[in-house]
């Protein structure tokens, strides 16, 4: 779906045109049933009069058997329907979930700005559940005003007057039960933004267990999170209390137009204006009609809830783009020439820095946040408010994002692992099975693989935690070489590794991108000593130019910065 499009009404009206067959197909099933089942009583009726008043034995058996017919259909509908209707209510659900996932990856990035992961882990999962079932509740729905419609016009072949009172009672009721539904709209809203902040906290203290550990902060994690947990809580209150109130005033509302039906129909029978198996279809009739106008109550609840959810989900989808699209591919195979032209970008001021292909070019800078800027500009996650980012001489604005990251890959220090094997982390984006094993044995992995139960195929905890953080750098390393990109950044992939081991890594990485442009944003001299060219930046300008050797003899910044 497209960036920046949809509404909360295009999500809702999108989920039900994506499974139109099923809809339909549930919607004269239920019908059906729902028609067979009114139809029942009138029968009844029928077979008093016919069969009971006339003493007909051939009359009564053949009335039983249209009764028998009735029951084998309508229960064959009801199950079918309701099979096909689950069915279409877990497609849309699906279908959104696609969506959803497919905007929030999308290479332009933005959905996740000001939404915690949690969060939008909530709105994939609850969110897409909720606008999903409206698939599954309009064949419901359908078929409650169908038993409505049949109910009347048998009423009205057995009195007008119970007829009319049907049929012109039914769209007050409609109205009114949509009235009563908005405070339930209204605060299934709030529920469900309450519940996904909190996943959304609670993921983000999980992840930061260690370091909160760490500092002693448990306590202030705890209350942070129990403050969160009590504002979902009395959000989910309030909603159940405002949909069993919304659901007890139908009910009430219901039962009284029930009540009516069935004091009118015994008016007319002791007046003689209707026969004795007219009056008990008539309260047969009235009984059954319960049934309708709680399917009528459960689905307006649900599109209630539906319409709070479908627009939270339209949020996401139609978030802007933190970057726009351009359309360009690069030309040819890349070569990897990369160069900043007088680039403006957080703490980076005025930055010119020229990356020539197959280079390995290290930056030294003390400035964390001038070090995270300059990624942002090379991943292109921000664009430069000044200046332009080019590869081989062509700007990163005017290539396709996702082209963009099949030629230019930027490995953060804090990357995560996934859940999975180390080795189908190792080759989740890889080139092929022989850039696996190089890049495993570039970053030292495949001695991580001998420590562990199963080697390669041991299974790693979320994000990597059944790891130490020198091990884990190492697989992520050898994931980041393993995809073999014609440009790599890494920033600082050895921090916790011990320094034999940061040794024999930087020359295996010099080695295994040979002939490929690769950048090192560290200030690890190990790294930094078997590079071509290092420069430093100092205030978000580029203050020294040179070799490793050179700029620890001559530049103190950057011996500062190097062997501090």
């Amino acid at each position: 779906m497209p960036v920046g499009g949809p509404t909360g009404g295009l999500v809702l009206r999108g989920a039900i045109r994506g499974q139109r067959r099923r809809v339909v197909t549930a919607s004269a099933l239920g019908m059906t049933h729902q028609a067979c089942e009114a139809l029942v009583p009138v029968v009844i009726g029928a077979a008093i009069d016919s069969a009971f008043a006339t003493g007909s034995t051939e009359a009564l058996l053949r009335w039983l058997l249209l009764l028998g017919v009735l029951f084998l259909v309508l229960s064959t509908c009801y199950r079918t329907s309701a099979r096909i209707a689950e069915g279409a209510g877990e497609h849309a659900a699906h279908r959104l979930r696609l969506e959803l996932g497919a905007r929030v990856l999308d290479p332009r990035g933005g959905a996740d700005a000001n939404r915690l992961p949690g969060a939008l882990t909530s709105i994939a999962t609850n969110d897409a559940r909720r606008v999903g079932s409206v698939a599954t509740v309009l064949p419901y729905g359908c078929a409650a005003i169908a038993a409505l419609v049949v109910s009347a016009v048998a009423l009205l072949r057995i009195s007008v007057p119970l007829g009319l009172l049907v049929l012109l009672g039914i769209p007050p009721l409609l109205w009114l039960g949509h009235r009563i539904s908005r405070p339930l709209e209204q605060r299934s809203e709030t529920e469900q933004e309450s519940a996904a902040h909190a996943s959304g906290v609670a993921a983000d203290l999980v992840s930061g267990l260690r370091v909160l550990k760490g500092m002693g902060a448990e306590s202030a994690a705890v209350a942070r999170y129990r403050t969160t947990s009590q504002d979902s809580l009395a959000a989910a209150l309030r909603a159940a209390r405002s949909r069993a109130g919304h659901e007890g005033a139908l009910l009430a509302l219901t039962g009284v137009f029930i009540a009516v039906i069935g004091i009118v129909g015994a008016y007319l029978a002791m007046d003689g204006s209707i026969s004795v198996g007219d009056l008990v279809a008539a309260v047969g009739l009235a009984q059954f009609l319960l049934a309708p106008f709680q399917l009528l109550a459960y689905a307006n609840a649900e599109f209630a809830q539906a319409r709070a959810s479908a627009r939270r989900i339209a949020e996401v989808l139609a978030s802007p783009a933190a970057v726009p699209g351009g359309e360009r591919a690069p030309a040819g195979a890349t070569a990897g020439h990369v160069r900043l032209r007088n680039v403006h970008l957080g703490d980076l001021r005025g930055i010119d820095l020229d990356l020539p292909a197959g280079s390995l070019t290290g930056i030294v800078t003390r400035d964390p946040a001038a070090a995270q800027d300059l990624l942002l500009a090379l991943a292109r996650e921000t664009d430069p408010a000044d200046g332009r980012v080019e590869l081989d001489g062509v700007p990163l604005t005017e290539l396709d994002p996702d082209l963009l990251r099949r030629s230019v890959l930027v490995s953060p220090h804090d990357a995560d692992l996934f859940e999975s094997s180390l080795l189908d982390n190792v080759r989740a984006g890889a080139a092929g099975p022989e850039a696996v094993d190089s890049a495993l044995a570039a970053s030292t992995a495949d001695e991580v693989t001998r420590l562990l139960p199963d080697g390669a195929d041991t299974v790693l905890a979320e994000r990597g935690r059944s790891l130490s953080g020198g091990q884990r750098q190492r697989v992520a390393l050898a994931r980041a070489l393993a995809a073999d990109r014609p440009v790599l950044v890494l920033h600082d992939p050895t921090t916790a590794v011990d320094t034999v081991t940061e040794s024999r890594i930087a020359t295996r990485l010099r080695d295994s991108r040979r002939g490929l442009t690769t950048v090192l944003i560290t200030t690890s001299p190990a790294l930094l000593a078997v590079t071509d060219r290092v420069v430093v930046l100092d205030g978000g300008t580029v203050t020294a130019d040179g070799s490793h050797a050179e700029l620890v003899t001559a530049n103190e910044t950057y011996r500062t910065a190097v062997l501090a």
